[in-house]
Order: C-alpha cells, then structure tokens, then sequence
C-alpha cells in the first residue's frame, strides 16, 4: 500500500481499516531503513498514526505542518512522495534526517533543535492574515519542548482572536532521556486517571438530567466544571494562554485523531490538541529502551540489537573520568541540558543525582544556572554542552559567566561535524564566538589522555574554559597523567622547515600528510598547541624562526577558527616572509553524510591536503608536477 503512495492526497480516501494497514507498512519501512543507516527511531515510530492522521484532514502544502526539531517527521517523508529515496535517508547526498525546505514543498523550514515551531507559527500565521489567505498553521511539538524558553515566549504571544492555528502536543513523555522538571507534572496529573478526560461532559450530562431545574444547574455550574478542571487537568494552564484545549486523546487511534481534527478544524480560537503516544511503537526493544533506541545506530532487524561494538569515545572518555574525579571530589557539579545519554552522564547522574542536574530542553537557563551555583567559588561547575546546543546560550554565556569572571568549565560534546545530522548539528562554530570572550579559554585534546588531563587541571586555571572534543573514537595509552599549565602544547613529531599545526583529533590526518610530504622530500615538524586561547606566543615565535611555511588544519569554519586567530597573530606581531595555509571547514552551510565522505568532499582529507600544500611549495620553485 505505502508504494501506492505518491503525494498526501492518496491517503485521503482509505478507510480506517487501510490507514491501520498503511501505518504498520510505514512502521517496517522505517525499521528497515533506520537498521541500515541509524537515525531517530523511537520519535518516528510513536508519531505515525498521528501524522497520518494529520495529512488525512489537512491539505499539505497548503496547509502548513511545522515539526518541532523535525526528527520525527519520517512518517510525514513518507506520505509526501519520498517514499522511493528513503533508502538515501542521512546519507550523503541523501534525504535529510530532518524536515528540508529544498527538499519538498511540504517542508517549510530546515529545522534541527527544539522550541521554534511555536514561534515559526505564530509567524506563518501572521504572514497569511496579513496576506488574507486562509491556510491552517499546524505546528507540532513534544511535551519536552514545553521545558524550553523559546516554546514558552511564543506561548505567552498567542493572540486569542488567532484562527486556524492548532497547536498538536505529542505527549510521549521522553524527551532524549526522561523529560524534567514541572512541566512535565502538568501534563502527567491529568493522565493519571484515565477518566478524568470524561469529568467535563459527564458532569454537564449529570446536573441536566434533574428535573425541572437540571438546565439550570448546568448553566450555572460552570464554575463548578471548572474547579473539576483545575484538579485533574492541564486545560486551565493552556486556556489562560488563549489556546482551546482539547484531550488528550490516544495518538495511535487514527479513527479518534481524525474525528477530532475535522471537529477544530474551523475553530475560532487557537487550540492544543493534546495527543498522548507511546515511543518506539512497534518495535518491543525501542519500548523498553526508549532512551537507547532515541537516534540509533544501524541494528540487526530481527533481533534490534546494535551492530557495531561500543567503542572509547571522548564524551565516554569524559563521562567516566568526571565520575572518577566526583567521587574523589564533593565540590563538582555538572550541569546538562537534556542530554544525559549522549554526553555519557547517566551514571553520574544515579551515583550523584544532586550534583548532576539535567535541566530540560533549556540551554540559556542551563548556563545562567550554573553561573549562580558557581558564583562563590567553593564548587567546580562543568557545563556538559553539545556545541550547537551551546550557541542557544551565548549571551548566558558572555552576561552571566565570562561578564561576572566566573570559573565555569563548558564540556563542549560533538565539536566538528555531525555527519548523518546536518547543518543544524555541525559543531563548527564555536571557537568563533568563544575567542571573542574576554579572559576565556579554549583547549581541544586530541586523544583520551589529554582530555583526562586537561579535565585534572582546569579547575586550577580559575577562569571560564572551554573544551571542546568531537564525538568520535579515541585512543587511550596506559601511562602516568601530568597537569596542564595555560599554553602548554606537544611537538608530535619533529621536522624543519614547514610547520604543521593540528588542532585535536586531525593531528592524526597531519600525521598522514607528513608521510606523504616525506615521500616528496619534505619533512614538516607537527605541532599540537592544545590550547587554542590564549596562544603561546613564545613558542610560535620560536618555531617560526625556522620553519617559513605554517599549514593549520581545523574541523571548524573557516571563517573563525584556530588558523584566523592564527593570521591575527603573525599580522599583530608583523612578523614577515611566512607563508600560510589555512585547511578547515569552508564558508558555507555544510550537508549531511557520512564523515569519510564530507571529509574528502570538503578536501579536508590528508590526500587533499597534501597536494595543494605540495602544489603550493613547488609553485615557488616553478615546479609544478605533484604526484602523491
């Protein structure tokens, strides 16, 4: 049936008993191609009956559904004639693991994290007013989204005279991990009792039935129906927000879901529909795991188990080492908004619950919290921070930390690119705004033992220190750990003449360009400066009296990474007769795929790398045959 389906308008005359055959083809499809290439699973399996149903009432294009992050809009691929290309699905070149204006007309935005669909809304619906056209605006958001600012600042904005916009709150109660703090209570109260959502009409029911006066009473126990409301239901918080509440409804009853959307289809009022969903839906082990089988990786189909061996990570490296150093020291506190799993804390988190906080979906606050746990300087705060994640906070970051001199340590996860993710996730920019922090300092390790070392020392340094380390495998030598002094480096390897400065982990791709410019009969010394604020100055000065060719190699933009603060470097301190090349990420907004794959299209690799610095110095000798 899902190969009949070529656009949503062929879903709108199955009967109820194809739409449930149809959702458990779109359930396979998905386990089937998410077996192969990873991606989100748990989200996506919950969300099918839900956006079946959606696409079954609604008109799409016309009518405009805005997924909140977007990482659960397969379903929605699906049904919008990507059927045949899903196979491609966060591989390079690819469909994208996201919701992608440039890749149906059905996407209207290319979105990636948490709390703008409200916002994106209230926008769309503005344009159409303002347009006079009539088009429903339909964002969909997860009861995680509730915990962030962005969500609650649009839900503040709600002008109740706003009409065609449905707000679908699909209630799985899981964010990545399990969803925090109060929000959360609101929404489970009402679920607690699974009547509750019958108390408004049976009472109505109830009061009418009595004679002669049962009208009567009806009418005036509004006040009364509402007192009901307020102890069960999360209504009274949505109505006070000028959004119609509607629920909750079971968001795998596509019967149900579709009555109930044809009945606030032409509401007045804003409404939220309020639809509870069980993720991993279909899938036994994705259930019961929720948080693991969140985004996967490639697994056995018939047994779900993953496929490939857990590995030594850095955020496995830091995770454990913290935990190490926790138990060694009372005074650490680490701070972490929403990613406990990814960022390898969850047994910190059950060692330590009180000095391992997860704040929820809520980067700004995560960073100001930790600025006021930090402010009298007897504890060790580390903010455990995705690199994309972190620039939510950026202003937290300047007002209430490096602004108020506060020794903050940010544990900066998957700085560098994401690979199946995208753009919304390629941590690659970063070192831009944090050098432009006064008195900050930024430091990447490029193996297990520097980042253990680096985590041994930073508490000494009294000052905001960022770390930033990619999510990849690392190597780890059994060998004694020394503490970390501002600006100390490692010369990895020792040459003459070139010099080869290697931030973090590409030090193993200036290693293997090294050994294709020995070929050549060059011979380049590598450096890894470990720190890359402040610079060490001297060192650079030395080195650069016999080495007159620098090559700096990055995994972050271009336009603001390590090699600019290099440049900056040698024009403030004029010096002369060097030549330099700068490899890293370029200007532009980078595409999904896998990494070995983005890394040699972006000429990033060490084959690429080698060439053009072989082109650029045989160039000078008016030798121009390069041949690795």
């Amino acid at each position: 049936m899902l190969e009949k389906i070529s656009n949503p308008k062929d879903i709108k005359n199955l009967s109820i008993e194809d739409l449930d055959i149809l959702s458990q083809e779109i359930r396979e499809r998905i386990i089937e191609v998410l077996s192969k290439n990873g991606g989100h699973l748990g989200s996506n399996l919950g969300a099918v009956e839900l956006s079946m149903a959606l696409h079954f009432v609604f008109d799409s294009p016309y009518d405009k559904f805005i997924f909140d992050v977007s990482h659960q809009s397969y379903t929605h691929k699906l049904l919008t004639g990507r059927n045949k290309l899903f196979d491609t699905l966060r591989q390079f070149k690819g469909l994208c693991g996201f919701s992608h204006f440039n890749e149906s007309i059905h996407d209207h935005f290319h979105l990636g994290h948490a709390g703008s669909a409200i916002s994106l809304a209230l926008g769309l619906a503005k344009n159409r007013d303002l347009l006079n056209r009539d088009e429903h605006v339909i964002p969909i958001i997860g009861d995680a989204t509730l915990t962030n600012g962005l969500a609650l600042e649009a839900l503040n904005n709600i002008d109740q005279d706003t009409k065609k916009l449905i707000i679908i709150l699909n209630d799985n109660k899981m964010a990545i991990s399990k969803n925090v703090g109060n929000i959360k209570n609101l929404l489970s109260r009402f679920l607690s009792n699974p009547r509750s959502n019958k108390i408004y009409s049976e009472l109505q029911t109830l009061l009418e039935k009595i004679p002669n006066i049962g009208k009567f009473l009806a009418n005036q126990g509004k006040k009364l129906t509402q007192s009901v409301k307020n102890l069960v239901s999360p209504a009274i918080f949505f109505e006070h927000l000028n959004l119609s509440y509607v629920g909750p409804i079971d968001g795998h009853d596509i019967k149900k879901m579709i009555d109930t959307f044809e009945k606030v289809k032409n509401s007045e009022k804003p409404v939220i529909i309020h639809v509870v969903t069980t993720k991993g839906k279909g899938m036994e082990k994705a259930i019961s795991n929720p948080e693991s089988y969140h985004g996967v990786k490639p697994f056995d189909i018939t047994t779900g188990d993953f496929l490939s061996k857990s590995k030594l990570t850095f955020p496995k490296v830091f995770g454990s080492h913290i935990l190490d150093m926790a138990k060694k020291d009372p005074n650490i506190v680490v701070v972490n908004p929403a990613m406990l799993k990814g960022s390898s804390l969850v047994e910190f988190h059950e060692k330590f619950p009180d000095r391992c906080i997860d704040v929820g979906i809520a980067e700004g606050h995560a960073l100001t919290y930790a600025g006021g746990i930090a402010l009298n300087k007897n504890l060790k705060v580390i903010v455990s921070i995705y690199s994309t994640f972190l620039q939510r906070g950026l202003d937290n970051l300047f007002q209430d930390i490096c602004l108020q001199e506060l020794p903050v340590i940010f544990a900066i996860d998957r700085a560098g690119l994401s690979g199946p993710d995208g753009p919304t996730h390629h941590g690659i920019y970063d070192i831009g705004f944090l050098n432009a922090m006064p008195n900050m300092v930024i430091v990447q390790p490029r193996d297990a033992n520097v980042l253990k070392e680096l985590l041994n020392s930073v508490f000494n340094w009294k000052r905001p220190v960022a770390i930033r380390y990619p999510n990849m495998e690392t190597i780890e030598v059994k060998k004694p750990l020394k503490k970390r002094k501002i600006g100390s480096f490692d010369i990895l390897s020792k040459g003459q003449d070139i010099l080869i400065i290697s931030i973090g982990h590409m030090y193993k791709t200036a290693l293997e360009v090294k050994k294709n410019l020995q070929s050549q009969g060059l011979n380049p010394t590598i450096l890894d400066p470990i720190f890359i604020k402040p610079l060490n100055e001297s060192l650079l000065k030395d080195l650069l009296e016999t080495h007159k060719t620098v090559i700096t190699i990055e995994e972050h933009s271009i336009k603001c990474g390590f090699g600019s603060i290099f440049n900056n470097f040698i024009i403030q301190n004029n010096i002369k007769d060097i030549d330099v090349l700068n490899f890293a990420l370029p200007d532009q907004f980078i595409t999904h795929g896998g990494y070995n794959d983005l890394i040699e299209d972006l000429k990033l690799d060490a084959k690429s790398i080698s060439e053009k610095i072989l082109t650029a110095t045989l160039e000078k000798t008016k030798d121009y045959k390069v041949n690795l």
